[in-house]
């Protein structure tokens, strides 16, 4: 069975995500960007291109941070209910694949 959701940014999709896979605890997905993609898609990048020592964890605080003020959302095809990024899953896009995990 293979899952597909929406990302959402209010009514505006980001993106649609289909699983292929599974690396537990991790969906592996094909990531389509959508008509919204642009707004978040130096955020996504940013998270991506991150590397190396984050002792702290404030680098990688600052990018998940620029995302979750993009409010994006992801609905799941099957009617389940929508979940909030970093709140309810967590979603790394990379190119044309994503890892998600909720």
């Amino acid at each position: 069975m293979t899952a597909t959701w929406w990302l959402m940014q209010g009514e505006a999709t980001v993106g649609e995500l289909r699983q292929y896979g599974v690396d537990q605890p991790v969906f592996l997905c094909h990531f389509t960007p959508g008509p919204a993609w642009e707004k978040a898609r130096d955020k996504f990048e940013s998270w991506s291109a991150l590397r190396g020592p984050d002792p702290d964890g404030s680098r990688t605080a600052q990018v998940i941070r620029s995302i979750m003020d993009l409010e994006l959302q992801l609905v799941p095809a099957d009617g389940s209910p929508p979940m909030a990024l970093f709140t309810e899953c967590i979603l790394r896009i990379d190119g044309h694949t994503a890892r998600l995990r909720y």
